[in-house]
């Protein structure tokens, strides 16, 4: 398998991100840029991984229903094992991927959201740098937002809370 449909960089890239995710011991990660998807999942401990396969499986940038369903799955139980009593009523946004949290576009511009402020869905909240992409997360509720579980610069991990949402009535 040779990575059909991708470039010798990006092959280069998913190598160095394995290798990062498993020095750090991160069983999961998931990224998105353009129609690309990328989702690794390591089984257990530390195991033997061709990148190379990994990549190849990887070219076909469809996710399976079995795929989103997980990832739905695992949002929904991110969110109930919030504490019942401080986060009650409330929506929790987390990270779907690993990387950088940042609060605005860029040093010294203001927070994209702050608390007490009102969101709709799709508004960006913040930005999770991965790879040297900076990915923005969007609200998937509408609401007031009542809490910042992270600060900006902090590194972040799959299904990190970063946001409580109170939902609009």
């Amino acid at each position: 398998m040779d990575g059909a449909g991708m470039t010798q960089e990006e092959l280069q890239d998913l190598r160095e991100l394995i290798e990062f995710l498993k020095e750090n011991g991160i069983a999961e990660f998931s990224t998105e840029s353009g129609e690309r998807k990328v989702s690794i999942k390591f089984a257990g401990a530390a195991t033997s991984f061709d990148p190379s396969a990994f990549a190849a499986a990887m070219s076909q940038s469809r996710p399976s229903a079995a795929a989103a369903q997980t990832s739905a799955t695992s949002s929904a139980a991110a969110s109930a094992e919030a504490p019942a009593d401080e986060n009650a009523g409330l929506h929790i946004v987390t990270s779907p991927i690993v990387g950088t949290f940042y609060e605005s576009s860029a040093p010294g511009s203001p927070a994209f959201v702050s608390v007490g402020d009102q969101v709709d869905v799709g508004q960006v909240l913040c930005i999770v740098e991965a790879m040297k992409l900076m990915n923005e997360i969007e609200s998937d509720a509408a609401g007031e937002i009542v809490k910042r579980f992270v600060s900006n610069g902090q590194p972040i991990e799959y299904g990190q809370q970063l946001f409580a949402v109170r939902p609009r009535s």
